[in-house]
């Protein structure tokens, strides 16, 4: 018989994939210690993977839905990791957030997802709650000049249209444009796996 907890458990393949490759990068351009804000941290399996490979940084999980959250949670109480954080409700559109300071912001698969307007949420709340210096870390697919990457990219665009047309991989100089216009130096990239980048913003 599965707990309450177990049953608020969801998955998303795509973790298995992705998460080592992250935590390689995460461990080069993070803070050694201090308060990493985990933006739109969707089934939680990445805050669980991440705050146990990075022991030294508390790791504070959000997210928007009640089920991510709960979601979240239950991933955390499986792992009983003491720098995880209970999942904080968080909209990046509505400013201000509900923490007001973190020493690095991380957000995964978010942007292509979700329409424009969350894009220039997530970037001018991380201005907000940045110090000079401290990185802003987005990982995902992006079309670079206008362009797709990848015929697996376009092909995974035009899906995401059909879910919702405000969704769409965002244009990286068009993203980098608008987070130099919020106080954010010009993005370290690191390609990754599967057509994905890593983009770092740190912040002026």
């Amino acid at each position: 018989m599965t707990s309450p907890t177990q049953d608020a458990k969801r998955s998303a393949p795509a973790v298995a994939r992705n998460r080592d490759p992250i935590l390689t990068v995460l461990q080069r351009v993070l803070p050694e210690r201090g308060l990493v804000l985990e933006i739109a941290s969707g089934t939680g399996e990445h805050a669980v993977h991440f705050a146990t490979g990075l022991p030294d940084l508390t790791w504070q999980p959000t997210d928007r839905g009640p089920e991510a959250l709960a979601s979240i949670d239950a991933w955390a109480a499986e792992a009983g990791a003491a720098n995880l954080r209970p999942a904080l409700a968080l909209d990046v559109t509505a400013q201000p957030w509900p923490l007001a300071r973190a020493d690095a912001v991380v957000c995964i698969n978010m942007i292509h997802i979700a329409p424009p307007a969350a894009t220039e949420g997530l970037l001018r709340g991380a201005a907000a709650v940045l110090p000079e210096g401290a990185p802003l870390y987005l990982y995902g697919p992006f079309k670079v000049g206008g362009f797709h990457t990848a015929d697996s990219n376009m092909a995974f665009e035009a899906w995401l249209k059909e879910q919702d047309p405000d969704y769409g991989l965002r244009n990286l100089e068009d993203v980098a444009e608008l987070a130099a216009m919020l106080g954010f130096a010009a993005p370290e990239t690191v390609q990754m796996p599967a057509n994905n980048l890593s983009v770092i913003f740190r912040r002026r």
